[in-house]
């Protein structure tokens, strides 16, 4: 089963490229759900919200639609544990879990979270502070790109989130691999100019792939679809709308 969405709904330079002028921000999710079976939530990384907006949230979405939650920074920037942000943050997810609507929980680590013994540990009370939650995991860092790394996560069911993002030195190449029952892809955009040193952060996702580029990707999602029971498909491209084209564009193609 595939799912395909973006990187968050909730953007105000979406309002023309999608979203009709003059629609109130509270309906963007029921529009956007209308067209996409999926949509990864960003803003839990800044802030863990209540168990009241979430609900709010899943409401506002049909049977069979998934979220994808992003861990909150304090979870994967501080390498501490902390039981009470883990709690704090599984409390939050609660009404998406009673109405099956949890698709996995996102952990994205930065470039700086090196492929370590001191890592491998913290992943692994990680998934032990979310036990039962599925779990992905993105690394920024090459280094993490190792078959023992693979079959790690296999051994302890955590998967790995494959991502096309700017060709530099020691980012993650655009590979296919499947560790879990849930496969995962983040289309970043190719945007290498400001991927290091921009101004606002969103410059860094300002980028609109075209078809040549994401055909590429068309046999490496059918390899994640064929191993997996879920694959998730986001585009994280989203100034201006611009993930919307991508996860338009993608859809087309496997169709």
């Amino acid at each position: 089963m595939i799912y395909l969405g973006t990187s968050g709904f909730s953007y105000k330079d979406w309002v023309g490229p999608f979203y009709p002028q003059g629609m109130p921000a509270r309906d963007w999710l029921l529009y956007y759900s209308q067209e996409f079976n999926c949509c990864e939530i960003n803003s839990t990384y800044y802030a863990i919200p209540t168990a009241k907006n979430v609900e709010a949230m899943a409401k506002k979405t049909g049977e069979g639609f998934l979220f994808s939650v992003k861990a909150n920074k304090e979870m994967t920037h501080e390498y501490k544990g902390n039981v009470e942000v883990f709690k704090a943050f599984r409390d939050a997810l609660q009404p998406l879990i009673d109405q099956s609507k949890l698709g996995c929980v996102l952990a994205q680590f930065p470039y700086s979270f090196k492929n370590v013994a001191q890592s491998h540990s913290f992943i692994e009370l990680f998934k032990e502070q979310l036990a039962g939650l599925p779990l992905v995991v993105e690394f920024r860092n090459a280094g993490w790109l190792k078959r023992e790394v693979f079959d790690w996560l296999r051994s302890i069911d955590i998967g790995f989130c494959c991502v096309d993002e700017p060709r530099l030195p020691n980012l993650m190449p655009p590979i296919a691999e499947a560790t879990g029952k849930t496969a995962y892809v983040r289309f970043h955009g190719r945007n290498k100019e400001k991927w290091w040193e921009h101004e606002n952060a969103y410059e860094r996702y300002d980028y609109t792939y075209s078809a040549e580029e994401l055909v590429e990707w068309v046999p490496r999602i059918k390899k994640l679809d064929a191993s997996a029971e879920r694959t998730f498909l986001f585009a994280n491209n989203h100034w201006r709308g611009q993930a919307i084209d991508t996860i338009r564009q993608i859809r087309m193609m496997l169709e």
